[in-house]
């Protein structure tokens, strides 16, 4: 087994807005085919396929309705088998989401679950009796608003759906079913799939009881009532693990296959983490919404690597920046004004720097921005309910910018599911590709830098002391130390060097007369035999 997962770079391809190839104005399996050797020309070493099987679309896909077969938007099984041969072609592993916490409310297992109490998919998802007074079985409430439970007139009970109500939870706690979503599982892993991405990992099994969650303190009244919940009861459940256990078993019967788990959980995300990759019966890589919110400081990056590795010594995570499911870093991360591509290119250096895999979200390469979705042209309806507070998940989604001179730059030639606005047209692939000093070229470089200096894939880490806003991270591997520099301000920094240290890689700083200046956003990875001595 090479384990090849351990320093992998995972790119993250959001099938719907990635290419479109045939004027519907919606990503497909061919296009991304056909978009390839673009992500194989960044150096990385997987790709993960948001959902493209068969589904209504109510949550974009999230909410499945048969497992194993392609949605129509996206082409067929034989495109699908196009995509992946030509993908190990190119020495890219192929990972896919498995959402299967929930299903849709139209896959055929829930149509049988709702017709009665008796039938034999009956118990495949979680139902309870109302309350004496016909209230929901407890408190738990729905990430996007609301109940978690849905009451059901042919069963006259409720069932539980921890996100839209047309995404009923799956029941684990029945064999049958657990049984069924192996199977479809080991469908794709028999087509030569190298992984699968676990949606919402922490939350298949829910408490037996159902008792109700407690409150969770707060100053202030948040804006999503889900949050004002510490949720105890309805997901991180110790059972979790047997689910894992599970998956990873049936994993382990076809060589060199892995599978990543996305952790929610906002008291206990990266001890879970540490707890799900711990050993080798579980999860191979773990990754959270820690490093995906607005706060970038040092002291943020510091204490979410140093409790991972405090909580599992044997784990390992995978870190990310950017996903389809927050606004993008560059926008979280650069103030009003700021030069966003300074800030893509120290974010990357940042992240290629800390321990364990690395995922990349499609268009990051780019040093793409948030994109500002106006209230009539919203198509991610799981957050509507929150706008203006919460403007969704549409403005990470818009769809991949390959020529600023092309319709829709490039992307398609009919009208786009979602816009393709101007501040993202100008950072089509095309014109980055001209500019050697463009935020591509320098993903480029930095990713095959990390892929050449085994400190940074597999050393152990260290973080040297320095105040805000400076970081130092050390990775030290076969008595090679490896720590790179990083100032997380739009304000020239100084550090003092004492002691012998050489800057290699890519870099936006200078090293002189003992001393690093550091630009705004400026980073640099410095070589030496030991620890390096720092001040401010």
């Amino acid at each position: 087994m090479t384990e090849w997962w351990r320093d992998a770079v995972i790119y993250q391809i959001y099938p719907r807005s990635f290419q479109d190839s045939d004027g519907t104005g919606t990503g497909d399996l061919r296009g991304i085919t056909r978009r390839l050797d673009h992500v194989a020309s960044l150096g990385v070493d997987a790709i993960w396929l948001s959902p493209f099987f068969a589904s209504p679309d109510r949550d974009m896909g999230y909410d499945v309705s048969d497992y194993t077969a392609v949605s129509d938007i996206y082409g067929d099984i034989a495109d699908f088998d196009a995509l992946l041969a030509r993908a190990h072609d190119l020495r890219l592993r192929v990972i896919i989401d498995q959402v299967v916490n929930h299903s849709s409310d139209q896959h055929p297992w829930f149509v049988e679950s709702r017709a009665s109490r008796d039938n034999p998919k009956s118990d495949w998802y979680i139902w309870a009796d109302p309350g004496p007074a016909g209230e929901p079985p407890n408190n738990w409430l729905a990430v996007f608003g609301g109940s978690s439970w849905q009451f059901d007139a042919r069963r006259r009970q409720y069932y539980l759906h921890s996100f839209l109500p047309e995404q009923p939870d799956l029941n684990f706690r029945n064999p049958d079913l657990m049984a069924a979503v192996q199977d479809a599982m080991r469908f794709w892993l028999d087509r030569g799939v190298d992984g699968f991405r676990l949606d919402t990992s922490n939350y298949y099994m829910k408490d037996a009881q159902l008792r109700s969650n407690p409150p969770r303190p707060y100053d202030t009244f948040p804006i999503n009532p889900y949050d004002a919940q510490s949720h105890k009861r309805d997901i991180s459940q110790p059972e979790n693990l047997d689910v894992l256990r599970a998956f990873r078993a049936l994993a382990d019967d076809y060589p060199d296959r892995m599978l990543v788990g996305e952790v929610g959980d906002a008291e206990r995300q990266i001890e879970l983490m540490g707890e799900y990759t711990s050993g080798t019966d579980k999860l191979h890589l773990a990754y959270s919404f820690e490093f995906l919110d607005t706060a970038h400081t040092a002291a943020h990056f510091r204490s979410g690597i140093r409790r991972f590795q405090d909580n599992a010594p044997d784990g390992w995570p995978c870190w990310s920046f950017s996903n389809h499911d927050v606004r993008r870093h560059v926008s979280r991360w650069t103030p009003e004004g700021g030069d966003t591509d300074a800030v893509a290119k120290q974010s990357v250096a940042l992240l290629a720097t800390l321990p364990g895999a690395l995922g990349l979200y499609q268009g990051e390469e780019l040093g793409q921005t948030e994109t500002d979705i106006e209230f009539h042209e919203l198509r991610d309806l799981g957050y509507i309910d929150f706008w203006p507070e919460n403007k969704g998940r549409d403005g990470c989604r818009t769809p991949m910018v390959w020529d600023a001179s092309k319709p829709n730059a490039g992307f398609s030639t009919g009208e786009p599911w979602l816009p393709v606005k101007a501040p993202q047209a100008a950072n089509a692939v095309a014109g980055q590709e001209t500019d050697g000093d463009s935020v591509l070229h320098h993903y480029r470089d930095v990713l095959a830098f990390r892929k050449d200096t085994a400190p940074l894939r597999r050393g152990t880490t260290t973080f040297p002391d320095l105040p805000e806003p400076l970081l130092a991270i050390a990775r030290t591997h076969e008595g090679r130390c490896v720590t790179g520099l990083f100032n997380l301000s739009d304000t020239d920094r100084t550090v003092r060097l004492g002691g012998d240290a050489d800057p290699i890689g890519p870099a936006a700083a200078t090293v002189a007369d003992g001393k690093v200046r550091l630009p705004a956003w400026g980073w640099v990875w410095l070589a030496s035999t030991g620890p390096v001595d720092l001040s401010a």
